[in-house]
């Protein structure tokens, strides 16, 4: 089980489902040590040859949605608390801990979601350097009350007992609070005292390595083949194509569908970078097809999934006639995080690259080669690959396009609004000098209307939504403060460039609970 091989020291992470599990291997690989996710139900056997080329050094149970006493509640081979491999549950894993434990688990008495102050009676172990009081974020509604001898609390709650856990004798550890999530001021610091001194890992990863990974991958599955690439002109379908072009060469088509969805212009730039690369650029225009399929269409999901459909049925008849067997795509993980692609994770929203895909499709496989790789991940690779800074630092922006910006049904008038007033904060915003410091900012065509004033005129025209996020990772995120100055600019060229538009509102809701995009 511990024996050390070639490959960098890892730490597994347990998914029972939780939409931070894949944070978990985020904040861990940041301290350079390899991290992914795996079944909750991996067998003790198994744990050396999940990943045979890597040395596994530490076990991490994840959070969920599920209670531990529910009949369907997703469980762990007990067996793996036998083992020497330092363990740590976080939220729902430590609850399991506790109950396998047989320790005392039940429905608090009040939930605990978001920022919580927990306090530390003993800061050894993974709470070493912590002070008495500690900020923390918590998501949960069952908790651990008690726990067998055999057992310590280190921290409590108002509302949970045992809020942090160890074994006495055993390097199994327990956490009620979410350390991967950055509103836990000191959650880096507990991961990296799980990581290093318990787990006793080197900081022997670094992202780079994955890209000759992933081109051995695409280079196995197409082979001799010919394949196409879907390409957006974002920074994750350029990454898969720059990949997919050292795999296999002359055997790649790009392919750039205009859905009518892209911002002003857009079509044109993405021809203008690519048409400098060594790869066959083919681009469609398939706008009357995506906005016919779109008609009288409202609810999100839906428009997410008619879309998905439409791609694959293009890209179909393109390779159709090139004869290519395989679809490349840059599907990355926040991207099949939410689409619930796991067995106990709740679906968040469809995207069009993963649950939105149509269950047949003529293609042999469809590859994605960035799959495991979170955005700030795949800027770094892009850099490395030598690609320009217009795709590495560009904002992302949804593969559905302004069709998930649109709110309600998807119309041409709605479309050429939003696409004015996209370029209109864009402006005002790079214009500021944030472009570096925010994740994303952009307008939100909403579905409602109300009456205005205009040249001492009644006008009944439309809101729009502004919505700017901080972020690291893009799957937590924070509201910036921006100045009076700005949201007047941009409120003021709205309503006077734009003549459907009476007024302005502005986003202020972080995520969780909400999402970046709106649909």
């Amino acid at each position: 089980m511990n024996e050390q091989r070639e490959g960098p020291d890892t730490i597994l992470v347990l998914d029972f489902g939780g939409q931070y599990a894949h944070l978990i291997t985020r904040r861990i690989r940041e301290q350079k040590v390899y991290s992914e996710v795996v079944p909750c139900d991996l067998r003790i056997e198994e744990i050396s040859s999940i990943l045979p080329h890597t040395n596994v050094k530490g076990l991490i149970l994840s959070g969920g949605p599920s209670s531990v006493y529910r009949d369907d509640a997703p469980n762990f081979d007990p067996r793996i608390l036998e083992t020497s491999l330092p363990i740590l549950g976080i939220c729902y894993g430590h609850q399991l801990i506790a109950k396998e434990a047989n320790g005392h688990v039940k429905p608090g008495e009040k939930n605990e979601y978001g920022i919580t102050y927990v306090t530390i009676d003993n800061p050894i172990a993974i709470l070493q350097g912590q002070g008495k009081t500690e900020k923390v974020w918590m998501s949960h509604g069952d908790a651990v009350f008690s726990l067998p001898k055999e057992y310590e609390v280190l921290a409590h709650s108002e509302s949970t007992p045992v809020a942090a856990f160890r074994h006495r004798s055993l390097p199994i550890f327990g956490l009620q609070w979410h350390p991967e999530v950055v509103h836990t001021e000191k959650g880096t610091l507990t991961l990296r005292s799980f990581i290093f001194d318990m787990c006793r890992c080197k900081p022997n990863w670094l992202v780079g390595d994955y890209v000759e990974k992933a081109v051995r991958e695409v280079k196995g599955i197409v082979g001799q083949d010919r394949a196409i690439v879907a390409l957006s002109g974002g920074v994750d379908s350029s990454v898969a194509a720059a990949i997919a072009s050292q795999a296999i060469g002359k055997n790649l088509n790009a392919v750039l569908i205009d859905h009518g969805f892209l911002r002003t212009d857009e079509p044109e730039a993405v021809k203008s970078i690519f048409g400098k690369f060594e790869m066959n650029l083919l681009v469609l225009d398939e706008k009357d097809r995506f906005l016919n399929r779109l008609r009288n269409v409202t609810d999100p999901e839906e428009k997410r999934k008619i879309i998905g459909e439409e791609f694959i049925r293009s890209f179909e008849r393109v390779a159709k006639e090139i004869k290519a067997d395989y679809l490349i795509q840059g599907t990355i993980y926040p991207d099949r995080i939410e689409s619930g692609f796991k067995k106990h994770s709740e679906k968040i929203k469809t995207h069009h690259n993963v649950a939105g895909l149509p269950d047949v499709t003529s293609f042999r496989a469809i590859v994605e080669p960035i799959r495991d790789l979170y955005k700030d991940e795949v800027r770094m690779i892009a850099q490395r690959l030598g690609l320009p800074s217009e795709i590495w630092a560009r904002q992302p922006f949804p593969g559905p396009g302004l069709a998930v910006r649109v709110i309600g049904e998807v119309t041409e008038e709605k479309l050429s609004i939003l696409k004015r007033a996209d370029r209109i904060v864009t402006e005002e915003i790079e214009k500021a000098g944030l472009k570096r410091s925010l994740w994303q900012y952009f307008a939100v065509m909403t579905d409602t209307k109300s009456t205005g004033v205009k040249g001492d005129a009644r006008v009944y025209g439309y809101t729009m939504a502004i919505r700017a996020v901080e972020s690291i990772d893009g799957m937590t995120a924070s509201f910036p403060y921006l100045s009076h100055e700005l949201m007047e600019r941009i409120s003021s060229r709205l309503t006077n460039e734009i003549p459907e538009v009476v007024r302005v509102v502005y986003d202020i809701t972080n995520k969780p609970p909400a999402t970046i995009e709106w649909e």
